[in-house]
């Protein structure tokens, strides 16, 4: 049977329902630990990994080392799309996970500073850096295993559906966090508990493997082979070729938008309303818990919208309503009230952030030719991650700073962002049908 062939029948099958799951359950579990650091990041590490100085400071130690698993993740795409693109898809997913579960549990495991002192910080981002790597590798992958089995007409709601485990990887993360805030008191919390959820890691990272073990590799890989097309060097093609290298650009500013704004409502904004607000960390956790889990539905909305409008308009109108919002939603948290919070959350992160998030992995995949497209796609989601998610938690924190507490710089800043990522995704253009 031919790669083409095998593509429609394994889409209506048991086995494409594998594929899907093996995409999703793997994404899950990668996010989980990602994000898992990005909450421990704003609440935790601070305290215990950066000394007893000034917690401002602390706190932007803390972010900066969230920071660098951003800068690590082009490294990983690079890596890893190498051998996605050369080897295959499949290969690169078994790799990839076991390294960030590893990693993860190894952070769960890490005295603190007060135990031994500057080698806990390095300690720490080391497996930051290592965990960075492996994710950096894993996106891109997760999305082709599900968009280049997609049969026509549903390539958007294949490819949205490894997305939706940003959201669920989110939401177990802060889910855990709250769960076990709730079940013991802050000093037991900041002692052992928090560990807990990092060392648990390994236990998700087993059922995945389980999973991704059972999927084939995809049609349009193998089709590839057949052919002979195989690229000798991915990333010199991807810059050589002016169209990928017009693309690429595109998707790097793209990715401004929806990176900065899940880390500001997914991660950032726990620190904001606990540190600066003042408002309850537990009620703080379950509300962005429940925005991450409406994220994860409008994720799926956004694929299927995708197919019908098109992936760059919907990413834009999840933009255009981040830039329309994020005055208000700005002003709205600065109530105080636990409630509307909880609902500026929903609206910011699990519809705004959703729609871009659903809509991205798609377009970004469509915008590369099959034989660079793990490279493409993880350059422009990797790359644009570096300013776009990783560094936003810090330059939020610094701009706050600069206007005395008041949140307008930093809204000013997201509105940009907006702006330029409209422009952006309705610029970029596939170049090949999938």
């Amino acid at each position: 049977m031919t790669a083409t062939a095998e593509t429609a029948r394994l889409a209506t099958t048991k086995e494409g329902r594998t594929v899907l799951a093996a995409s999703l359950i793997g994404t899950t579990i990668e996010w989980y630990d990602f994000f898992l650091f990005a909450t421990a990041a704003g609440i935790v590490f601070p305290q215990l990994f950066y000394g007893n100085g000034d917690p401002t400071v602390a706190t932007l130690l803390s972010f900066a080392t969230f920071a660098i698993g951003f800068v690590a993740r082009p490294i990983g795409g690079l890596i890893f799309g190498h051998i996605g693109d050369r080897v295959g898809r499949r290969s690169t997913l078994i790799v990839t996970m076991a390294l960030t579960g590893l990693s993860t549990a190894a952070i769960g495991l890490l005295p603190t500073y007060a135990a031994i002192g500057v080698a806990a910080p390095i300690l720490l981002v080391l497996l930051r850096v290592i965990q960075g790597i492996a994710i950096g590798g894993e996106w891109g992958g997760a999305v082709l295993m599900a968009v280049e089995y997609a049969p026509p007409g549903k390539r958007g709601l294949y490819g949205a559906t490894p997305q939706i485990g940003l959201g669920l990887g989110l939401a177990l993360g802060t889910g855990a966090f709250a769960l076990l805030g709730a079940l013991m008191d802050d000093q037991a919390f900041l002692d052992y508990g928090w560990r807990i959820a990092f060392v648990a890691s390994v236990v998700l990272v087993i059922i995945g493997f389980v999973v991704r073990l059972a999927v084939l590799e995809t049609p349009a890989f193998r089709r590839m082979q057949e052919s002979a097309e195989v690229s000798r060097v991915p990333v010199v093609d991807v810059v050589r070729d002016p169209e990928s290298r017009r693309n690429l650009g595109f998707g790097l500013l793209a990715r401004w938008a929806e990176g900065a704004s899940f880390n500001t409502w997914g991660v950032f904004v726990l620190t904001y309303t606990v540190s600066t607000l003042k408002l309850p960390r537990s009620e703080m956790l379950i509300a962005v818990t429940v925005a991450a889990v409406v994220s994860a539905f409008v994720v799926l909305l956004a694929g299927f919208l995708g197919d019908r409008i098109g992936r760059g308009r919907v990413f834009a109108i999840g933009c255009a309503i981040l830039a329309v919002g994020v005055f208000p939603a700005f002003a709205l948290l600065g109530t105080g009230s636990t409630v509307v919070v909880g609902l500026v959350l929903i609206v910011m992160l699990g519809i705004s952030y959703g729609l871009t998030s659903g809509a991205e992995s798609t377009l970004f995949a469509e915008i590369f030719p099959t034989r660079t497209r793990y490279t493409g796609m993880s350059l422009a989601f990797q790359g644009g991650g570096i300013y776009a998610s990783g560094l936003t938690p810090l330059i939020l924190t610094s701009l706050l700073a600069l206007g005395g507490g008041a949140p307008w710089y930093a809204a000013g800043y997201l509105f940009v962002a907006a702006l330029v990522s409209i422009w952006a995704a309705l610029k970029a253009r596939p170049l090949e049908h999938l």
